[in-house]
């Protein structure tokens, strides 16, 4: 099982990552807080001190056409915000 989907990148999450040490996480959604923090301390070599999860259900999207109206639902997601132990940091750009 595929634990960790993507890293979240905004300027919201850098700013917390910076002042925090605190970083966002898509991850799959029959994942627990022990499958996540295995995962990041495996992939990226730091210490987790905690992990905060959440679930995002789909929002329902409509759009017009010509005819008729499009409905549908965008997908449900659940996110984890993982507090690194002190001096512990992540640099998603090392790869650029």
């Amino acid at each position: 099982m595929d634990i960790l989907i993507r890293p979240i990148v905004t300027e919201k999450m850098t700013r917390l990552g910076e002042k925090l040490q605190q970083y966002g996480f898509i991850v799959d959604q029959r994942a627990h807080k022990l499958q996540i923090k295995k995962a990041i301390e495996e992939l990226y070599g730091v210490k987790v001190d905690t992990i905060n999860t959440m679930r995002h259900s789909g929002k329902l999207k409509s759009r017009p056409t010509k005819r008729r109206y499009f409905v549908g639902r965008t997908s449900a997601y659940k996110k984890a915000i993982v507090t690194l132990k002190d001096g512990q940091q992540i640099d998603f750009y090392s790869n650029i």
